[in-house]
């Protein structure tokens, strides 16, 4: 049985593909046979690396390790039972598809409510929530006080985690292991940022995640992206000497590896 990621959050623009694309190609590059399904089917981020990747490699002749994509199965409505939903089958399908060929599959959500984000959800052995360093992105977690120190109360994406939980449970399967990653977390506005380390710490111990570090804000995501390539990439492509702020993105890269403390996972880079 391959391990289930899933990469989720219902905000936009927290660096939901990002990580999926690195976490992804990085169990490639330590030899992991990686699946990886996108489920935004309107901006499809994760396809748009992986096919930009692939066209890179056939324009340089190049190969390195990647992700194998497994698009969402096309199933007949004829072929639904009656009271059952077709987006629960084409999910179920495509991993279904992947399961055999992958030690890890990679399900990257969209930035919103879907009925194909819930159920993927509820399949993750490991879930990833990108979540940008501020109480705007918080909201979605949890409502805090107007001074940010009292939680008042779990919010609409922990309810659809907790959901998921139900499911797992009553299904016999093991627990998901959550994981919260704080992306962009700048160097100024200090107050703001101990402000969100505490609300973090306290919701963490109360609805049961781990808080993981993420990645800062860099050019570099930016540039790498259209031809498909990753931080873990750029000696192959013939940078010999990465600067200051490559390195420094390796190792934010490699502690986040590390955190998920995945099956048979040694961040080797």
């Amino acid at each position: 049985m391959a391990h289930i990621i899933v990469v989720g959050n219902e905000k936009g623009g927290a660096g939901k593909s990002t990580v999926t694309m690195h976490i992804a190609t990085a169990l490639a590059r330590m030899g992991h046979r990686v699946g990886a399904i996108d489920l935004d089917l309107r901006q499809q981020s994760f396809v748009r690396y992986l096919v930009n990747r692939q066209k890179h490699f056939a324009e340089t002749g190049m190969d390195l390790p990647s992700p194998t994509y497994f698009p969402l199965s096309d199933i007949e409505k004829s072929q639904i039972p009656d009271g059952e939903n077709i987006y629960d089958h084409r999910l179920s399908a495509a991993v279904a598809k992947a399961d055999p060929n992958s030690d890890f599959i990679l399900i990257d959500c969209p930035g919103s409510h879907t009925r194909l984000s819930q159920v993927a959800h509820s399949l993750a052995d490991t879930l990833i929530t990108p979540l940008n360093d501020s109480f705007v992105d918080f909201d979605l977690l949890a409502h805090v006080s107007s001074d940010g120190e009292k939680i008042e109360g779990p919010s609409v994406y922990s309810e659809m985690v907790w959901h998921a939980r139900q499911l797992r449970a009553q299904a016999g399967l093991k627990p998901i292991d959550w994981i919260v990653v704080r992306n962009r977390v700048g160097a100024q506005q200090m107050v703001n940022k101990l402000k969100m380390e505490r609300a973090l710490d306290k919701l963490a111990k109360r609805i049961g995640f781990r808080v993981g570090p993420g990645f800062n804000e860099r050019v570099i995501f930016r540039e790498l992206f259209p031809r498909g390539l990753t931080l873990l990439d750029l000696k192959d492509v013939g940078v010999k000497q990465l600067n200051i702020s490559n390195i420094a993105a390796r190792q934010e890269l490699r502690e986040l590896v590390k955190t998920l403390d995945l099956p048979n996972v040694t961040a080797k880079f």
